[in-house]
């Protein structure tokens, strides 16, 4: 499929948009304006999602935290942040159903002035979703409380609220958008930089000249707008346009940790409202583990960023504050840390303050920028950056926008019981044929073909992931590394690193037959993964 893409990319042809970043925003961008018949490139310098995009909180959330300081500040911008953000969240939950599920949570309250507080905000954040509401806060006791989560300090505890909000896989998510973007005739290339943008004799963008990382090959990719989604790097991007630009980027990074599934209960999260400084703090199932995070420290850009001791070890104090069981760093099972892009807009008039929303900015030479924002409104976002884009380029006929109802690619016929007749139809174990269902949905029967063509062996006896999966992957997913395959398209070493370490020898023999690798790419290949495996997702 890629092979096929740059092909295309290096026909000559004039696009109508070019987006740089293949992350959440880039790839929603790309979804959007190909579904309006725009003719649409991405270029990608690492794989899709390899940055900020797969190292979120998995949560599709509006921000409660957000929503406190709206009230508290009389922040319209915080107020809209939210409203906005939880009504997107149904969208996603809509449109991706086997990427994502709706999951209960609960916030422990340990005094009695925090239950009417805590209770109230809730409620608010129920009646801003509208219509798009997913379900109802109510107050829980404090037996409810423990039983929910049995390994809650007792102590001290008054009761708590349950709420809801979403949950998803983001590397999967953002992948599906540019396998979605591709069926409505884009064309996202990932491994593909650009290194410097192309303007015409006017001085009008015109474009960008690329190479691809895999071959060296160079070549220019024109086109009529180019939009800037490169997230912490869209500052980068923007002075290749104009070295003297001023910055609009302040980053900070967020850490997470994946501990045993005995951390938490399978089917509830576990909310701390406030933290000693002031932080919300997540403890969640996610993939038959517990996730936790995040952390927000002050950071400097960095392709893949590594998690701090420090940062690390704030997290385990909060899990022994809050729990009643030991644990120590010999129980983490994963570790990331991830760059989020800080936005101020630099025309405003007061830059002290940094949103947590997003900002679409042109250039005198119309480059198009789009920055901060959240997973959640990605679908938004991008709707806005290809309204300004056709505004600001004149990119017509355009038909209107079409994301906010349209299934993502794997979910057109997803049904979420289908498990069961994939394990009949294939000979698939129980938990492999789920695993396969949540995560290909309608696309499941075609990696489960390949595992009855012999490819059915699991990568690791404890996991569910399978070596049709690598197979589907390299012919059907743009994967070119295994650390493409097992940080992203299977997220195994997200949520066990020492498992993907074991099976990385498997994956590689895999990927080195399936891609014709010889012996010299399959030793860079099999360093670049022990690099991540050790380092930095």
């Amino acid at each position: 499929m890629r092979d096929q893409i740059l092909e295309e990319l290096q026909s000559g042809d004039l696009f109508d948009l070019l987006i740089i970043g293949g992350g959440a925003t880039g790839c929603g961008i790309a979804l959007d304006a190909a579904a309006r018949g725009l003719k649409t490139a991405l270029v990608e310098r690492y794989d899709f999602a390899e940055g900020t995009s797969s190292r979120s909180t998995k949560m599709a959330h509006g921000g409660v935290r957000y929503l406190e300081a709206a009230v508290k500040r009389l922040d319209r911008v915080q107020y809209d942040l939210v409203r906005d953000a939880l009504r997107e969240r149904g969208a996603l939950l809509r449109n991706a159903p086997h990427l994502s599920n709706r999951l209960p949570l609960v916030t422990p309250l340990y005094s009695w002035w925090q239950i009417p507080y805590i209770f109230a905000g809730l409620k608010l954040y129920d009646l801003l979703s509208g219509r798009m509401n997913i379900g109802h806060s109510r107050l829980i006791g404090r037996q409810e409380a423990l039983r929910r989560f049995p390994m809650l300090k007792a102590q001290g505890l008054k009761a708590g609220v349950i709420y809801y909000d979403g949950q998803f896989s983001d590397a999967r998510l953002a992948l599906c958008l540019a396998l979605t973007a591709r069926r409505e005739g884009a064309m996202p290339a990932n491994h593909v930089e650009a290194t410097a943008l192309l303007h015409d004799a006017g001085g009008r963008i015109a474009g960008a000249a690329v190479r691809d990382r895999l071959t060296d090959h160079r070549w220019d990719i024109r086109a009529r707008s180019v939009v800037n989604a490169a997230g912490p790097f869209a500052d980068t991007i923007r002075r290749l346009d104009d070295p003297a630009v001023r910055p609009i980027l302040k980053v900070s990074s967020g850490i997470h940790i994946v501990l045993d599934k005995r951390f938490v209960p399978p089917e509830t999260g576990l909310l701390i409202p406030r933290t000693d400084d002031g932080r919300v703090l997540f403890i969640l199932p996610w993939q038959g583990h517990a996730l936790i995070g995040t952390t927000d420290e002050p950071a400097e850009i960095a392709d893949h960023p590594r998690p701090s001791a420090a940062d690390i070890a704030y997290l385990l104090d909060y899990v022994r504050r809050y729990f009643a069981v030991d644990v120590s760093e010999k129980d983490i099972k994963s570790v990331w840390s991830g760059i989020r892009p800080l936005v101020f807009d630099p025309k405003a008039e007061n830059t002290s303050r940094l949103a947590r929303d997003h900002v679409i900015l042109e250039e005198k030479s119309g480059l198009i920028t789009i920055a901060g924002g959240k997973w959640t409104t990605y679908r938004l976002m991008s709707e806005q950056a290809v309204d300004r884009a056709v505004a600001s380029a004149g990119l017509a006929p355009a038909k209107p926008c079409r994301t906010r109802d349209m299934p993502l690619w794997g979910a057109d016929a997803y049904d979420p019981h289908g498990d069961a007749a994939l394990a009949g139809a294939f000979g698939l174990e129980p938990d492999v044929a789920e695993h396969l269902n949540r995560t290909y949905g309608d696309r499941a029967p075609a990696v489960a073909v390949l595992a009855r063509a012999g490819w059915g062996a699991r990568l690791h006896p404890a996991h569910p992931f399978i070596e049709a999966e690598v197979i589907h992957a390299a012919r059907e997913e743009q994967a070119v590394h295994a650390a493409d395959v097992l940080v992203r398209r299977m997220t195994l070493a997200l949520v066990d690193r020492a498992a993907a370490r074991r099976a990385a020898a498997r994956v590689l023999a895999i990927m080195a037959a399936e891609l014709s690798w010889n012996d010299g790419r399959l030793a860079a290949e099999g360093a670049l993964l022990e690099d991540r495996l050790s380092k930095a997702l």
